[in-house]
């Protein structure tokens, strides 16, 4: 029996996901959780729990995502993480993989496709749609091209801060880093990506739809 911990701050989704499941045989939805701070809370209060794959939707209040995923892998380095999201699959999927994911799922995939994929990075695997598989291998080269790519994980999540419009205290505050930090952060990101103002990292992440 697969024992899995589905996260999303959406009631409903999660409700649905754990009817998909519950139609599987050999799955079992044994936690549940709205957030990353109750991820984690239930992981330092239920030590004893064992969960094959965790769900995280990419996208819920409070913990960033990669913040999120660096904590899980420092508790559980094996549990697999499979990532739900409604954001495109050509920009996010192979960011999240790079980031620490094992599977990346859009929520408008069908309940089959859901059931391969945790079976999938439960059994060691990575995943990611078929179509995807294809994109990557039809325009790897230009993907590694893309000014984006060349950031790192924190680099990244800066990036994705300052293309919301958000001041860098603000950013500073949510990565419990200096405003010095965080201004060395945003240094680092025009630099790769040629950059040298804010209103150009807000158009390239439009553009890309990040």
């Amino acid at each position: 029996m697969l024992n899995l911990f589905v996260v999303d701050d959406h009631a409903i989704v999660r409700q649905g996901l754990k009817q998909i499941i519950s139609d599987v045989f050999d799955m079992q939805v044994t936690h549940e959780a709205a957030c990353g701070e109750d991820v984690l809370n239930i992981m330092n209060t239920d030590k004893n729990a064992v969960w094959d794959v965790i769900l995280l939707d990419i996208s819920m209040p409070g913990k960033n995502i990669l913040d999120l995923m660096k904590a899980i892998k420092a508790r559980y380095p094996l549990l697999p993480i499979l990532i739900l999201s409604m954001y495109p699959e050509d920009q996010y999927a192979l960011q999240m993989l790079r980031y620490g994911a094992n599977g990346y799922l859009n929520k408008d995939s069908a309940p089959e496709q859901l059931v391969t994929a945790i079976r999938k990075v439960a059994n060691g695997g990575r995943y990611l749609s078929h179509a995807m598989t294809e994109h990557l291998l039809l325009d790897f080269n230009k993907d590694a091209e893309l000014p984006h790519t060349k950031l790192s994980s924190r680099e990244f999540q800066v990036f994705l801060e300052l293309s919301k419009g958000k001041r860098l205290s603000d950013i500073a505050n949510e990565m419990s880093r200096s405003i010095k930090t965080a201004s060395t952060f945003r240094t680092r990101i025009m630099e790769k990506m040629g950059m040298e103002t804010t209103a150009e990292i807000v158009q390239y992440a439009i553009q890309h739809q990040l």
